[in-house]
């Protein structure tokens, strides 16, 4: 992927973009560093590792990136001896303590269980978890870089040194500042310091009452700065304890270096593994920005792109465009007016390319396409040169020849406004040579164009597609819409009757235009109102399906709600019922021992009239039994269950088939896709198997109407296509036909794929091919019958 190739795409200025999610200056090395990969394997890698930032971030919300800095060039120091600073401690300490913490979050995610991330975790494995080294760094410096008191108890003792000595000084200068006797003598009442020394101001004239040492003086001279003979001493030991603490300070930063230098292969390591996973979570931030998915990849150099967006354009302004090229054909040439978005398009496609060969997602929809090309080619914009003394046409000339010496059959090549800047015939020829020598050899090729000889090119090639940017003539204004399978109609005349140009004036221009251009003009407004009329169509179908696929679902809860209420119901009623029955039982219980009680007493009551009593107590409550219990009564009566017989599942609640008995107690049930064995008392038996019939000799009933040669397919939806289809063979062989046409029509070619699916496999058809040029080309599908 040449630079000029990028320039041209944008592709810098999307990766500028990507920066604005790294964390760190590693992130944002690996992005400026970033290219499109021409392997499929690696491209396929660096989109996985996409995915997984982004499972993560849909998981979490968002990962703990801050604290990360490049550390190589302060331990390739370590390495050789060289002692570091503070601050490039302080930065070594705060990548282990980043590490640390991204590894522990990512680990966390492991221990749920919840996504698979392999490529996340073999980076995180690799991150070395330093905690005595960390830990040493962060008690010796603070977090402005400064070494702390407690780093050291030699460091401690020295501080207190120098704490105790300047109090002592302070305190002797203030002395003498506050005496009367040498205020008069002080330029200030004020305590200073010059060359790391406790001074006074002194007036000059007075420089010699304090003796001691001059060590500076004012601009204007009027004030010398003194250190009185009565501090230098204690200036003096002032001085050799700071000597004193720089020394420590040395040591313990010698010391931590060398504890770098220890473990300097783990911190580099450690930095490279940081640095890839900034790079790989901020094309996940710049994913979600995007709002994008990742494509399916493919090595077929098939691009389809469902509702593209061009990152680069806002949000609320850009246009998504549908664009597929690489599968029933590879040329697609797109026309209508300037500043329709023709241009817009062929980046969107280029660059979304390379995005996808850079292992980004893409702001598309779902189910799109992305390939991997070893080279993309765009010749794209006004490149007129003034320095190099070239016209438009010379300088789109040059770039072209450049991109025919090298393209190759894995290459995609974008043009725009092919062969413009010259004579319109010879353009629109040169158009077309040019086309045809980039298909022959294999290339994808998307193609922009102003002529309309270029219309009629894709009718009359085959693999080659009409598309066109949309014009409201009402407004006035592009829609930015692509339409594929439709050419670009010239809107001249309807524009100029809108703005009020005469109508003489315009029927005297139409009259100039030949009767084939005008047939080529209706033809392409017919289009237009037919695809305008199936999107109406297919929008009010969709709006009835969403309906339906609501209803349903509201349907199912309620349903689902209606079984939950009524079970609900009659547990509450069971209970009820069996509270009631206990009740009476109790009661029942109490006036069989009162009987008793009278029986002791010598009253007249047979024991066998209360054993009785108590006996159709006992029976007198009803059977109360669950849903289940009923199931499982009904499922136990006596029942026949043979091969094919249809029956229910009692405990799944499934209808099946039986396939096999296995013993008198249990069958192979076929469940929808799965096979299970089920007890005899967990069926119940809905249908029995037929009979089988004895085979007798059918007669072909034949139609009164004959057999057409050729079989039209056009407009018609895919199963019900695919229906005729088979029908139809089946008759044209008894008709006794060796050739048939089905048309099926250009369109997406999901139908004339299909078609030909099918009709490889027939056991009846000899051989298949595409029409010819009078015979509708790849519109229709010529069938040789056996």
């Amino acid at each position: 992927m040449n630079e000029r190739m990028l320039q041209t795409l944008e592709y810098n200025k999307m990766k500028d973009q990507l920066k604005a999610y790294v964390s760190s200056s590693l992130g944002r090395a690996l992005v400026e560093k970033l290219k499109p990969s021409s392997t499929y394997e690696d491209v396929k890698e660096m989109l996985e590792q996409t995915e997984e930032g982004h499972k993560i971030l849909r998981l979490k919300g968002n990962v703990p990136l801050g604290g990360m800095k490049d550390i190589r060039a302060h331990v390739k120091r370590a390495e050789i001896g060289g002692m570091l600073n503070e601050s490039e401690l302080l930065e070594i300490g705060g990548t282990l303590y980043a590490g640390r913490r991204l590894k522990s979050f990512i680990e966390t995610i492991f221990e749920e269980d919840l996504i698979d991330i392999p490529h996340v975790e073999n980076l995180v494995d690799g991150i070395a978890v330093l905690a005595e080294l960390e830990k040493q760094i962060a008690q010796a410096i603070d977090e402005h870089g400064e070494i702390l008191t407690s780093a050291s108890s030699a460091l401690r003792s020295i501080r207190q040194q120098i704490k105790s000595h300047e109090s002592a000084v302070r305190s002797k200068l203030d002395q003498i500042t506050r005496s009367k006797d040498h205020q008069s003598k002080l330029s200030d009442q004020v305590v200073t310091i010059r060359n790391d020394r406790y001074v006074i101001p002194v007036k000059q004239e007075y420089r010699q009452s304090f003796g001691g040492i001059v060590h500076d003086q004012s601009s204007s001279g009027a004030t010398v700065f003194v250190e009185p003979q009565s501090v230098v001493t204690i200036n003096n030991q002032l001085r050799e304890a700071k000597v004193n603490e720089r020394r420590e300070i040395e040591r313990i930063l010698m010391e931590l270096s060398e504890g770098v230098q220890l473990h300097q292969e783990a911190l580099l390591e450690n930095t490279n593994r940081l640095a890839e996973l900034d790079f790989l979570f901020a094309k996940a931030f710049y994913a979600r920005s995007l709002d994008g998915v990742l494509p399916t990849l493919n090595d077929e150099r098939h691009l389809r792109f469902l509702q593209a967006r061009h990152p680069l354009l806002e949000a609320d302004e850009v246009v998504p465009i549908d664009v597929e090229i690489g599968d029933t054909y590879n040329s697609l040439v797109i026309t209508g007016p300037n500043t329709g978005g023709k241009t817009v398009t062929l980046k969107t496609v280029g660059l979304l390319t390379l995005m996808a060969q850079s292992g980004l997602f893409l702001p598309v929809e779902e189910e799109s396409e992305a390939s991997v090309f070893a080279t993309v080619y765009a010749d794209i914009g006004d490149e007129q040169s003034i320095e190099q003394s070239l016209s438009t046409f010379s300088s789109h000339m040059t770039n072209i020849v450049s991109i025919l010496e090298q393209l190759d059959h894995e290459s995609l090549v974008l043009f725009d406004e092919l062969g413009a800047g010259t004579d319109p015939t010879e353009g629109a020829a040169l158009a077309i040579s040019i086309l045809d020598e980039v298909y022959q050899r294999g290339a994808r090729v998307v193609a922009t164009t102003h002529y309309s000889e270029l219309k009629g090119y894709a009718y009359n090639r085959e693999g080659v597609m009409n598309a066109s940017v949309e014009f409201d003539v009402d407004t006035l204004q592009p829609t930015y819409r692509l339409l594929t399978g439709v050419p670009g109609r010239s809107n001249a005349f309807a524009i100029s009757r809108r703005l009020g140009l005469n109508e003489r004036v315009i029927k005297g221009a139409e009259a100039e235009v030949s009767a084939e251009s005008q047939q080529v003009e209706e033809m392409i407004s017919s289009l237009e109102e037919k695809r305008k009329e199936a999107e109406e169509e297919q929008r009010a179908a969709e709006k009835w399906r969403r309906e339906a696929e609501k209803l349903h679902s509201e349907l199912e809860q309620e349903l689902e709600q209606f079984e939950q209420e009524k079970e609900k119901q009659l547990s509450e009623a069971e209970e009820k019922a069996e509270a009631e029955v206990q009740k009476a039982r109790t009661e029942a219980e109490s006036i069989i021992n009162d009987l008793r009680e009278l029986q002791k007493e010598g009253h007249h009551v047979k024991e066998h009239e209360l054993i009785d009593a108590k006996k159709r107590l006992q029976d007198a409550p009803p059977e109360l039994s669950k849903k289940q219990q009923k199931i499982k009564k009904k499922a136990k009566q006596s029942q026949e269950i043979k091969e094919g017989d249809e029956v229910k599942v009692i405990s799944f609640g499934q209808i099946g088939t039986v396939v096999e008995k296995i013993n008198e107690s249990e069958f192979q049930v076929q469940l929808g896709i799965m096979k299970m064995n089920v007890s005899k008392e967990d069926m119940e038996k809905r249908k029995t198997a037929p009979e089988p019939k004895k085979t007798k000799p059918v007669a072909r009933v034949m139609s009164n109407e004959p057999v057409k040669p050729e079989l039209d397919l056009r407009g018609e939806r895919f199963d019900q296509a695919m229906h005729r289809v088979e029908k139809y063979i089946d008759e044209a062989v008894l008709a006794g036909y060796a050739q048939v046409h089905i048309i099926h029509g250009k369109g997406t070619g999901a139908l004339r794929k299909g078609v030909k699916e099918y009709l490889k496999n027939h056991r009846n058809v000899k051989s298949t091919r595409d029409g010819g040029m009078n015979e509708g080309g790849i519109g229709n599908t010529v069938v040789e019958l056996k």
